[in-house]
């Protein structure tokens, strides 16, 4: 079980770097100030968006036979893989409000879907869902620390090309999973 939670927590924080919502706190870093107000909505919708996650992946592993819910963390680190090497806008939106209920909103509806996120379903249909969801959260809230505090020193890493980097990764994982569940491997 200490093995699950900890690949969740590693694989949410390097697969978050560069992520929307990590870009997000950063630039809110800069504009608002470094406060604990913006740490906590941070830590509270990334145990949000994870345990959500880890009960979707678990729903799905429910429901599902063995091999068929193998093969469903296969296809979730593939979708994982695609969204992050999927290119995104140069910039961010401006944020309107300086509400912290809103940036509440925001960061969750951006994590839930996210690469990071998937990857948390990923390893809670894998089994040990909310140990997997426990480290997601945390591996999460470590990410957006990490925004916070670099705020707009973040935007000078090489993030494009550390985020395709994690999608090969990803993508060879989930081929490996993929072709070990069929019998190919393993």
């Amino acid at each position: 079980m200490a093995a699950a939670f900890l690949l969740a927590l590693t694989a949410v924080f390097v697969v978050s770097l560069g992520g929307r919502d990590q870009l997000l706190v950063a630039r809110l870093s800069e504009r608002l100030g470094r406060g604990g107000g913006l740490l906590a909505v941070s830590a509270l919708a990334s145990t949000a968006s994870a345990m959500l996650m880890a009960a979707a992946g678990l729903a799905m592993t429910l429901v599902l036979p063995g091999p068929a819910a193998d093969m469903l963390v296969a296809m979730a680190l593939l979708i994982a893989a695609v969204e992050l090497a999927w290119p995104r806008a140069g910039r961010l939106p401006k944020e309107p409000t300086a509400s912290l209920f809103a940036t509440f909103v925001v960061l969750l509806a951006r994590q839930v879907g996210d690469a990071a996120r998937f990857c948390v379903f990923a390893f809670a249909a894998g089994g040990s869902a909310w140990i997997a969801g426990a480290g997601g959260a945390i591996g999460g809230i470590a990410a957006l620390a990490l925004g916070i505090a670099m705020g707009g020193e973040l935007a000078g890493w090489p993030l494009r090309a550390i985020r395709l980097v994690i999608a090969a990764f990803l993508a060879v994982t989930a081929i490996w999973v993929a072709l070990s569940v069929r019998g190919v491997i393993g």
